[in-house]
């Protein structure tokens, strides 16, 4: 029969096992994912034990980097291309790429009046700056060049277009009025399922390509079981939950 004394000393020795056992994974992730890698990181670490150490940027420096030796073992991207063009590269590990998230654009403004009626802002041209992300970076770039044209205001907007380095720097452009209105991710401005201030379109999913963000393991996490463990944790209910609730679809 075991004593509470025994009790105690079991509970002791299962955590210290687990202390052992943990591990701490580098995670390069994109910009407009900042928001839901947190939670998710500290949902990882109260679930697993493991700890992410997270660092948010542009997908394409980061893919830079990955080439040049940087220290990532895992890599979520906001787009498809790169984490595939490290797979042919050979800097992955063989058969770990997932979608983990689809993302969503939106034309938003820090001004509650400005955007009453969706794109029609567009066509009354009646601001002085629009913000978009590097088209040749980043995939919401590339998404807003293709809705500009779709609604045929990328002529009469282009003058006043200015180019954040990644989707983090566009939404800083707009949220401190250096632009009147841009598209950023909704992942940055959606609270509670809203856009939580100022005003916005949420941009109609057929009106660009599909901004399918996929993560994989870099050669570097091969022997991290926390790498391993991190791309199990992204697909499973809780860190789908934290997923879904800033805005991005999920991958069928």
């Amino acid at each position: 029969m075991k004593t509470p004394g025994n009790l105690v000393t079991l509970f002791a020795l299962a955590l210290v096992s687990t202390a052992a056992g943990a591990e701490t994974v580098s995670v390069a992730v994109a910009a407009n994912f900042t928001g839901p890698m947190n939670e998710i990181a500290e949902a990882f670490g109260e679930d697993t034990g493991h700890q992410a150490k997270t660092s948010f940027g542009s997908s394409g420096k980061f893919y830079a980097q990955i080439r040049n030796g940087a220290p990532f073992e895992v890599f979520l991207s906001a787009d498809a291309e790169k984490p595939a063009q490290l797979v042919e590269d050979g800097l992955t590990v063989p058969d770990t790429t997932f979608t983990y998230a689809l993302g969503s654009l939106v034309l938003w403004s820090a001004d509650a009046e400005l955007i009453q009626d969706g794109p029609r802002v567009l066509g009354r041209n009646q601001f002085r700056k629009l913000a978009i992300a590097n088209p040749k970076l980043a995939p919401y770039g590339a998404a807003a060049i293709e809705v500009l044209e779709k609604l045929d205001v990328d002529q009469l907007v282009t003058p006043k277009l200015v180019q954040g380095e990644n989707i983090a720097q566009t939404y800083q452009f707009v949220s401190t009025g250096n632009a009147e209105l841009g598209f950023v991710a909704l992942s940055q401005v959606i609270q509670d399922g809203e856009i939580g201030s100022g005003s916005g379109w949420v941009v109609p999913a057929d009106m660009h390509a599909p901004i399918r963000q996929d993560a994989v393991i870099l050669a570097r996490g091969a022997e991290n079981p926390a790498a391993h463990a991190l791309m199990d944790y992204l697909q499973g209910e809780r860190a789908q939950s934290i997923i879904r609730a800033y805005g991005y679809g999920l991958s069928k």
